[in-house]
């Protein structure tokens, strides 16, 4: 296999085989990856713009019951450090979001064993009855399978039922690596396998909703396994073309269980350029500067990412890890207007908004990324108490109250 014959088909608009793959991964110099990635963003949005959304990642409970031994996030059941928001906590979220010019939440929080489908459907509803336009770019595909398993309902059952409640769209979390070696390893195979991950994305393809895709990588797995990841994905789009984007970072090993070191941000251009290759047909792939900073994440428009992702506004996954980055969109237009692109705000189905909303009016500056909670509120959301417990710490706290 000859690096520079692979080059050429890729400069051609061919497609490459995860063998081929590998070998530009393990071989390639890393301008040589990042000229080709480069092309290819090129090719596909060939105006010189770079997108961004304004959004909010709402992490809604850190209770969990999967344990990833990757993630600093969750708490166990019960335990005196989780949470669950508010409806009233969603919506002061909501209105600070909309104030800065944001389109949707991104909803997303841990496997909480006492928050049956019904509270998802409520909220849903509570949020578009007072929010009619706003959009909820909601639950990873582990959420949805721990939907079933808590409802027995099936997947399209399920995703039907947030559908009619009000879901928009799917993001692409709690992928990791698509492998179920790897994922046995991390101790979230039992969350959800990798057949089970991709499914719940086929069936919402189907049910007409459009979804991101992520991968995690720099932990337990080999660099054939990050491209099996690839190919996997390629593969679904091929049959669907519902994925809008695509989202790779290392993982962030600060405060886990699983220790170990982060990878390089030279590391992270490589994985992004290469899966800018793989995946031709992906329309975008987003930069992450959430993990890599400012700076890594600029340098990502010149190795295939095409937009600068979220401003976010909120965090509380990444940071629990260590990584604490912040850029507001005064800080994101001007990394890609600097990089030689125009900025122009977007959707989650990447239809453009129009350029910058703080030139067109006066908003206030995000310095640091807000927090689920503020640091000492341990106050109970009143809402809980509408559901039945099905935890044995939550039975034993209701019956002390």
């Amino acid at each position: 296999m000859n690096i520079d014959s692979i080059a050429a088909r890729i400069r051609g608009g061919g497609r490459i085989s995860g063998a081929e793959a590998v070998e530009l991964y393990r071989g390639a110099p890393l301008p040589l990856l990042g000229t080709l990635a480069d092309g290819i963003r090129a090719r596909k949005h060939p105006d010189g713009i770079v997108t961004y959304i304004i959004d909010r990642n709402v992490n809604y409970t850190n209770v969990c019951v999967a344990r990833c031994n990757f993630c600093a996030f969750y708490r166990p059941v019960g335990s005196p450090d989780g949470y669950v928001l508010g409806f009233e906590e969603v919506f002061r979220k909501i209105d600070e979001t909309i104030a800065l010019g944001g389109v949707q939440l991104l909803l997303q929080g841990g496997h909480n064993p006492d928050l049956p489908i019904e509270w998802y459907e409520d909220l849903f509803r509570a949020v578009k009855q007072r929010y009619p336009a706003f959009r909820l770019h909601a639950l990873s595909p582990p959420e949805v399978i721990h939907l079933t398993r808590l409802s027995r309902l099936t997947i399209p059952q399920v995703i039907d039922r947030l559908i009619a409640a009000g879901l928009d769209s799917i993001p692409g979390g709690g992928a990791e690596i698509l492998v179920d070696r790897v994922r046995k390893l991390l101790n979230c195979y039992g969350k959800a396998t990798a057949d089970e991950w991709l499914s719940v994305m086929r069936h919402a393809h189907r049910a007409g909703l459009r979804t991101t895709a992520t991968m995690m990588y720099g932990h337990v797995e080999t660099v054939e396994e990050r491209i099996e990841h690839l190919l996997r994905l390629r593969q679904v789009q091929d049959e669907t073309g519902g994925f809008t984007a695509f989202i790779t970072w290392s993982y962030q090993p600060e405060h886990t269980e699983l220790g170990g070191t982060e990878a390089t941000g030279l590391e992270y251009l490589r994985m992004l350029a290469l899966a800018r290759i793989v995946l031709d047909n992906v329309p975008s792939l987003q930069a992450s500067w959430v993990t890599q900073g400012g700076k890594v994440g600029q340098l990502s428009l010149a190795f295939g990412a095409n937009d600068m992702g979220s401003v976010m506004i909120e965090e509380n996954v990444v940071r629990a890890a260590g990584a604490s980055y912040c850029m507001d969109e005064v800080e994101i237009v001007r990394n890609i207007e600097n990089a030689g692109f125009t900025a122009q705000r977007r959707n989650m189905h990447y239809e453009r908004l129009g350029g910058p909303f703080f030139r067109e009016r006066q908003v206030p500056r995000v310095l640091e990324l807000a927090v689920a909670r503020a640091d000492g509120d341990t106050s109970r959301a009143p809402e809980i108490d509408r559901y039945a417990a099905r935890s044995a710490a939550e039975k034993a706290l209701r019956n002390q109250q």
